[in-house]
């Protein structure tokens, strides 16, 4: 029986091994998703001892103590910041990530507004699909121009259509595949050509939401232009061995959806019940580490490789582009084996590579020369 326990010990041993193995291929190898592998939060190790949930609203107090809401809050206070949402209105909670968030803002906007028609462009990340048939809602798509960013005109057209209903209008900072950013100044002058008085905008900002606070000359984004919710990823820019996100809203909407629990003694006001509580803690240490200098640093050295992807895509004869502020890089869909071996994702005959921070001009240099063996020719990479 004890030599039993010996080898399964051993089996066990040798499968987390090789899982392992796995996972460090991936990190060397990863071009095409928006998954930062660089960060290190071994310090924080010590929490994971112990059974921490955040269930419940951050900003109410929950009778489950052992909880890093305090952090989440700070967390919170620092994309409120960025997103410029005043003291006096921000609200919001750490999510599983994109998804969550888009659920999220979604429910709030429907609960704010009801009756109203879903607009949103064609570039839309694959969750509003799914959030459009769980929440019931009316949609209509809106056509997007070639580089990803929604067509005001066809939005124009589709308002005026629906002039007598709500506009619960789902915005892209940063589209999935193109990285192309709605301007919603934009779509604000088209609800009030169309006059449309009650709307409401959700704005999806995946991965720009971490880019535009920290460049000189950002499109429009932030409540102050027009976001009633907004809808940031955590384990993208900044890193993280968990999916994690950030949803922000205006504390009067919360009203309208907030339930008091007795059982728990929380409010409930986030779409999880039980929630993480090691993501929120992860991100007020990233936080607290890098602070908006450090961030600022980061994303100037993720644009310059971005800049630096196209160029070298170019030089090659090798048909590349990316949007203002973008650190999507597009290029035509390479053979199967290269996206493979590169973790790039596609879509239709189009690829990208996304420059977070552990994508190096050298993994560029690299892939384009498996790009160029792959067509038959062999050029030195300068």
């Amino acid at each position: 029986m004890h030599h039993h326990r010996k080898d399964s010990d051993a089996a066990t041993r040798a499968q987390f091994d090789e899982l392992l193995k796995t996972f460090d291929f991936f990190k060397h190898h990863m071009a095409g998703y928006p998954s930062n592998q660089a960060f290190d939060y071994s310090p924080l190790f010590p929490a994971l001892q112990y059974s921490i949930n955040n269930i419940g609203d951050p900003f109410h107090d929950s009778n489950y103590t052992a909880n890093t809401h305090e952090m989440e809050r700070q967390v919170i206070y620092f994309f409120a910041e960025l997103m410029r949402l005043p003291h006096n209105q921000r609200w919001g909670y750490v999510t599983n990530g994109g998804t969550e968030g888009n659920l999220f803002g979604m429910y709030v906007g429907r609960e704010t507004i009801p009756n109203a028609i879903t607009y949103f462009s064609e570039d839309v990340h694959y969750s509003i699909f799914k959030i459009v048939k769980l929440l019931q809602l009316k949609p209509v798509i809106i056509k997007s121009q070639p580089h990803g960013e929604m067509d005001y005109n066809d939005l124009l057209k589709r308002l005026k259509e629906h002039s007598k209903r709500p506009a619960l209008i789902m915005a892209n900072i940063g589209t999935t595949m193109k990285g192309a950013v709605d301007d919603v100044v934009k779509i604000r002058e088209a609800l009030h050509e169309a006059k449309i008085k009650q709307h409401y905008i959700h704005a999806d900002c995946a991965l720009s939401g971490m880019i535009l606070p920290f460049v000189e000359h950002p499109q429009p984004y932030g409540f102050d232009n027009g976001f009633d919710s907004c809808a940031i990823s955590g384990h993208k820019m900044i890193g993280s061995p968990i999916p994690c996100g950030i949803a922000l809203t205006r504390k009067p909407f919360i009203n309208k959806i907030a339930q008091s629990i007795e059982y728990v003694e929380v409010l409930d006001t986030t779409i999880m019940g039980s929630r993480n509580a090691f993501t929120p803690l992860m991100l007020w240490y990233a936080i607290q580490k890098k602070g908006v200098s450090g961030f600022r640093d980061q994303v100037a050295k993720m644009l310059e490789t971005a800049e630096y992807t196209v160029q070298a895509f170019q030089k090659h004869n090798i048909k590349s582009w990316r949007n203002k502020n973008s650190i999507t890089c597009v290029f035509p869909r390479p053979h199967h084996d290269i996206t493979r071996k590169w973790n790039i994702a596609s879509q239709g005959n189009l690829s990208h590579i996304i420059t977070v921070s552990h994508v190096t001009k050298e993994i560029v240099d690299q892939v384009i020369q498996d790009i160029l063996q792959d067509k038959g020719e062999s050029i030195e990479l300068t």
